[in-house]
């Protein structure tokens, strides 16, 4: 979660970037670089998860992992451990356990074909469309604020990382779900404020205060669902639910500059229902805290047979 941190300081840079490059083929060139450089100084040193390897029989490699997490953290593993999905667990043949073994797939069909992982997508996808709606039309819509933009998209980045820090804080101690209602929540209450705020001299300042606040309570979501989605779907499918959740708040983003545009009180008005609709979406989902991550579909649907929306 410490990684959106770098994401809102990179909005914040960005102000100062565009003060410094007004044309957009310059600002294009200046913000490439960070790209460039992460390709060559961190990809590189980046592995796969224990699981990935896991999944797809390559017991050794997970095993690798496993050993460097644990001496990275000056600690050593047991003799005689072993790594098992979760439907194997309890199966006494992984007492002799190869290093080796058939690997074990899973692609979206068979999320859309499970009626407990088909639900579940559907309203990941619902949430991360809202949320990206809100998050990028909040941070788009200082145009219409008539205020400074760059002072504008400084003070939403900053915004965020006190959200960032909060949600990190009640992550484990409240829960997934609660905060995803009430930080969409939150956020839809001054988006609706800000939408019947007038646009006159100080009314002005205290929109742009119903942005900045709005968008403190999205990124609060943000923080959050993407742990959120990857516990809610086992190892073998996780990339691709992800990646379908990614794709909708993708989406999401490219719709955001035409409600933008609308101009008057209907940008924020739609921003705060979507933060509402995200909000109940959010509700039909189940609590993962403190529940076991799954590894195979088989292990999900057994695991989690009883579970309907509530």
């Amino acid at each position: 979660m410490s990684t959106f941190y770098f994401f809102s300081t990179g909005i914040a840079l960005l102000a100062g970037i565009a003060y410094i490059f007004p044309t957009w083929r310059a600002l294009y060139v200046a913000s490439s670089v960070p790209s460039v450089l992460f390709l060559f100084l961190v990809i590189p040193f980046i592995s796969e998860s224990p699981r990935w390897y896991l999944v797809r029989g390559k017991i050794n490699k997970a095993m690798k992992i496993m050993q460097a997490i644990a001496k990275s953290n000056g600690n050593n593993l047991p003799e005689g451990i072993i790594l098992a999905l979760d439907d194997e667990a309890n199966d006494a043949s992984n007492d002799n356990q190869s290093s080796s073994k058939e690997a074990v797939s899973g692609s979206i069909v068979d999320v859309i074909r499970s009626p407990v992982t088909s639900i579940r997508l559907f309203l990941a996808v619902g949430i991360s469309f809202t949320c990206s709606v809100v998050y990028y039309g909040l941070s788009l819509n200082v145009v219409n604020l008539e205020t400074n933009i760059h002072l504008s998209v400084l003070l939403n980045a900053v915004a965020e990382m006190p959200a960032f820090t909060i949600t990190a804080v009640l992550l484990d101690r409240f829960g997934r779900k609660p905060l995803a209602i009430g930080t969409q929540w939150f956020s839809a209450i001054f988006c609706l404020t800000g939408s019947v705020v007038g646009s006159v001299r100080m009314w002005e300042v205290i929109k742009m205060g119903c942005g900045v606040l709005g968008i403190f309570g999205m990124a609060g979501t943000y923080n959050l669902l993407f742990i959120y989605t990857a516990e809610l779907f086992p190892t073998v499918v996780r990339n691709a639910a992800l990646g379908s959740a990614t794709q909708a708040a993708q989406m999401g983003a490219i719709l955001a500059p035409f409600v933008v545009v609308l101009g008057g009180i209907l940008p924020f008005l739609v921003f705060g229902i979507c933060g509402l609709v995200g909000g109940m979406l959010a509700y039909c989902l189940p609590e993962t805290l403190n529940k076991p991550l799954y590894d195979t579909m088989r292990g999900i649907e057994e695991g989690e047979a009883d579970w309907r929306i509530t």
